[in-house]
């Protein structure tokens, strides 16, 4: 009996994958965090994009130019210019704050595109839903408790990324009514390499041979949990795999402990919880 369809198409290879997701993405913005320190954030940035292009590449030799034909273009590049904004504020605020706090702030984006989605898609938000992206919200103030001393800077740069990432979550959902997934793919990795070389002039810093190869782990690690995402969503519903992100806030928690002896307090910790339960909540409930 052949159980390679089966386990194509099981929820539990989706997990699996998703759990792959988490790893790869924590030990992204970890090597994001310690490279920061010494290199520009943009000219990490533009390094991202361009190793992750050389990365893809095989898919786009596999594929070969008809994945770029769209009708979409001008979409593309605008879903271009907001990532490039959200990796840039995310970067700079990810140099500035501890690696837990900003992966759990990074979770407000669903709450941010859910409002985009209701000024800008006429979608219906009802009583349940406002109240967990007020929730969210309140947990994402629980972090950087306002008010309660110095705002650290960070915080503030991770929470603009945030609102910047809900749009692009907002263009790809426009994009995908006409493109697939591998053209969407094509495109972000494409147009974003062109568009954050010029930043990155702007800041230049020449890398070392050391600070080359934790540019090369970032891009490999984000490419990877881009990738293994995808194949997630594709092979399980997202209800099933999207609470299982929270695990991106254990291993952050982990390893910001291990490499920067950053140790997570009370208001982090239900600060955290809150968001993800009300993201959590919004995903199951964008299943009915």
């Amino acid at each position: 009996m052949d159980i390679r369809p089966f386990l194509y198409n099981s929820p539990l290879t989706g997990l699996a994958l998703m759990l792959i997701s988490t790893i790869s993405f924590s030990l992204m913005n970890a090597g994001i965090r310690d490279v920061t320190q010494e290199l520009e954030p943009m000219v990490v940035v533009f390094f991202r994009n361009s190793f992750g292009l050389l990365v893809l590449s095989p898919f786009f030799i596999k594929n070969g130019l008809k994945i770029f034909c769209t009708r979409q273009l001008r979409l593309h590049w605008l879903r271009a210019g907001l990532n490039i904004l959200a990796m840039a504020f995310f970067y700079v605020g990810l140099s500035l704050t501890p690696l837990a706090e900003a992966t759990a702030l990074a979770f407000t984006a669903p709450l941010f595109s859910v409002l985009l989605a209701v000024i800008f898609l006429k979608e219906q938000a009802g009583v349940a839903r406002a109240l967990a992206i007020c929730v969210g919200f309140a947990g994402a103030l629980l972090i950087i408790r306002p008010g309660l001393g110095v705002i650290n800077p960070g915080s503030v740069w991770v929470v603009i990324s945030a609102f910047i990432w809900g749009g692009t979550i907002i263009t790809i959902k426009l994009l995908a009514r006409k493109d697939n997934s591998m053209t969407i793919t094509a495109y972000m990795a494409l147009l974003i390499a062109i568009m954050s070389l010029p930043i990155a002039i702007m800041f230049w810093q020449t890398p070392t041979t050391t600070q080359y190869l934790y540019l090369l782990f970032i891009a490999v690690t984000g490419t990877l949990g881009q990738v293994t995402l995808a194949e997630a969503l594709s092979r399980a519903e997202a209800h099933i795999v999207m609470p299982l992100d929270f695990m991106r806030l254990i291993w952050t928690t982990i390893l910001g402990y291990l490499i920067f002896n950053e140790a997570p307090n009370i208001f982090f910790l239900v600060g955290a919880a809150m968001i993800f339960g009300s993201v959590v909540y919004l995903t199951r409930q964008s299943k009915k």
